[in-house]
């Protein structure tokens, strides 16, 4: 039987590499955006869109009717939980959907309790929040965690290039992953049973903050200083201390240094 698949977040960075290996299942999609979308657009033919906003749920109800399949993917750097409930809370208005959630690796590790733990980490706590919902829905459920996909380093490693020296926390290592290989496994779990909590995914390297750093600039021709910055909070000590890697499940193929190949980086 051909399920109906809602996506959320369906134009974004994982999203739009989710959005056509789901239409090649033969499953009929509907994406939910804030903006309206053109009929017929990208990411093919046979996708439906619809207009709504998970911040305030306006739209959720009508976006949620009669999916099979709910694929979260919608994210931004703030408010992530409660975009989560308002899904949620229609979903399980809605029906019985399969919840499949895309989270980060180390959410359940990285404590967020001070206000500058917040400011620098709310993301992470946002997520970890987001689970606890989902897995608390009453809903059959997936959840996968990934490292910092390549496309959103390039995206900080650009801002920082702006300045005449770029500042690296000390000690953080990061673990970079395709999002082209993320959105695979997906994907594929989306249109599986439910499976709870799934193994993670992480890229083949681990790199310190200031060698990817200096990996960007040599890759745009950029001469920068990189300065070693300490960061306060017991979230940075986590990220110190690896809370951020999953060396155990390296599991990505192209390294940044592969994809800042492929990419125009500058």
């Amino acid at each position: 039987m051909t399920s109906a698949i809602l996506l959320t977040g369906g134009t974004g960075t994982l999203g739009r590499l989710v959005a056509p290996r789901l239409l090649a299942s033969g499953a009929t999609l509907r994406i939910l955006s804030r903006q309206p979308q053109p009929a017929g657009g990208a990411p093919g033919e046979g996708v439906e869109y619809v207009t709504g906003d998970l911040t305030t749920g306006e739209g959720a109800a009508a976006a949620v009717a009669g999916a099979d399949v709910i694929v979260h993917c919608a994210g931004t750097s703030k408010g992530d939980d409660v975009k989560t409930r308002h899904l949620v809370d229609a979903a399980a208005a809605a029906g019985n959907a399969h919840l499949v959630y895309i989270s980060v690796v180390g959410a359940d590790r990285t404590p967020v309790v001070s206000g500058l733990d917040r400011a620098m980490f709310g993301y992470v706590a946002a997520k970890r929040a987001s689970e606890e919902i989902v897995a608390g829905s009453g809903l059959p459920w997936t959840t996968l965690r990934a490292t910092q996909f390549h496309e959103l380093t390039l995206t900080t490693a650009r801002a920082l290039a702006r300045m005449p020296v770029l500042p690296a926390p000390s000690g953080f290592r990061i673990q970079p992953i395709a999002a082209v290989e993320v959105a695979g496994r997906l994907a594929e779990l989306a249109l599986a049973e439910p499976a709870g909590l799934v193994a993670e995914m992480g890229g083949p390297r681990t790199y310190d903050m200031k060698d990817l750093l200096r990996g960007y600039l040599k890759a745009t021709g950029r001469r920068r200083p990189v300065m070693p910055m300490r960061i306060p909070g017991e979230a940075a000590a986590a990220f110190r201390a690896g809370a951020n890697l999953t060396p155990g499940h390296a599991v990505g193929q192209q390294t940044w240094e592969e994809f800042l190949a492929a990419t125009a980086v500058g």
